[in-house]
């Protein structure tokens, strides 16, 4: 029975679909879907899926339909930039050029769709890195030129040329470590990381996390304790997010006392996994809680220096999870620990031809 209703969609397919076209959009460099009466989707390019399109077969997004609808009834080849949400939370957007044009054989549509959102993160970019420098490398850098002085003043000083031989040290592992989160935040503005995502197990993404951890953690004492369901999976960039969730773990480690404990919990929630890292540090206060993801934003400067802080590290989990159609929150009491929640999309498994609206397909092309 099952073959037989394979039989029957890839039958109906073939019907619909004249030879040679699903060829020509695979040279396209755009994402594409091919459209029957009542927006049945017969076929859709790969990285149409993270583009959350498609529900049942069918075409769901609003401002897609309508554009569609337009190209139905007039005949004629339709335009338009269409904003869509990256996830269903979160504040993360692709910004879309699609273009929909009648394909005259059997009242079929094609809607090709460029993603417009490059253009602006290369923008971006080049206006942040100018300012992030500006920002953030003249302190190193002065600290550094102020250092060498004066171990040129000190060559008669054996003691003194190591004291500052050591916070010369300090200092230049301070600015590698700067440039590196510079760079790792250009990258992420860089590159969509839903345009090549792959499928996700969170539950071994997390361990992966907790391993890179692991040492820093027992110098300090600290145990990390992880629960986990099997089976929740998010679309994304492996590297990216596990960087997310190491960034989140790191910080837990790095502002808690020693021999506290580290908690990492994953649930699926409303089809969004969610990600709670909590800890038994000192807290944020209130007012700080506003500006916590803002770059080089720092709750307590003189911590974070201590604890090889750059400013830059929240920053970067929010644009990763922003980027992964998400949102990420934080709950904190001064003197009773933070918790940073990660939601995320799961990934459920697609199904791209329901069986029913193609057999309705073929019925009203006939």
């Amino acid at each position: 029975m099952f073959k037989r209703k394979i039989n029957q969609e890839s039958k109906a397919s073939e019907r619909l679909i004249p030879e040679g076209l699903i060829d020509v959009l695979n040279v396209i460099d755009a994402e594409y879907l091919i459209l029957a009466a009542g927006e049945v989707v017969l076929h859709s390019s790969h990285g149409t899926t993270a583009l959350s399109l498609v529900r049942d077969g069918r075409l769901i997004s609003e401002p897609l339909v309508n554009l569609v609808r337009a190209a139905r009834r007039s005949g004629v080849y339709q335009e338009a930039t269409i904003e869509l949400p990256r996830g269903p939370i979160g504040e993360g957007t692709h910004d879309l050029l699609v273009r929909v044009t009648p394909a005259g054989y059997q009242g079929l549509i094609i809607a090709l769709i460029f993603d417009d959102s490059e253009l602006r993160r290369l923008d971006s970019i080049r206006r942040d890195f100018v300012a992030n420098i500006s920002h953030e490398l003249k302190t190193p850098i002065g600290a550094l030129s102020i250092l060498s002085e004066a171990v040129l003043g000190a060559s008669d000083d054996p003691e003194a040329i190591v004291k500052f031989a050591s916070r010369m040290q300090i200092e230049a592992k301070r600015l590698s470590d700067l440039v590196q989160e510079i760079i790792n935040l250009s990258r992420l503005q860089d590159d969509d990381p839903l345009k090549n995502a792959k499928v996700l197990n969170l539950k071994d993404l997390i361990s992966e996390a907790i391993d890179s951890s692991r040492l820093s953690a027992e110098a300090r004492e600290i145990s990390i304790i992880f629960s986990s369901p099997e089976g929740v999976s998010v679309l994304g960039d492996h590297s990216q997010v596990e960087m997310a969730i190491s960034n989140l773990i790191e910080n837990a480690i790095n502002y808690s006392p020693n021999g506290t404990r580290v908690a990492i919990t994953l649930r699926a929630v409303d089809n969004l996994a969610e990600i709670s890292i909590s800890d038994q540090g000192l807290g944020i206060p209130e007012k700080d809680l506003e500006r916590i993801f803002e770059r080089f934003y720092r709750v307590d400067p003189a911590r974070s220096r201590a604890t090889g802080g750059t400013g830059l590290g929240l920053s970067i989990v929010k644009h990763v999870v922003t980027n992964h159609g998400g949102d990420i929150s934080v709950w904190s009491v001064e003197g009773s620990g933070s918790t940073f929640t990660i939601r995320l999309p799961m990934y459920l498994i697609p199904d791209d031809i329901n069986e029913t609206n193609m057999l309705d397909a073929v019925e009203a092309s006939q």
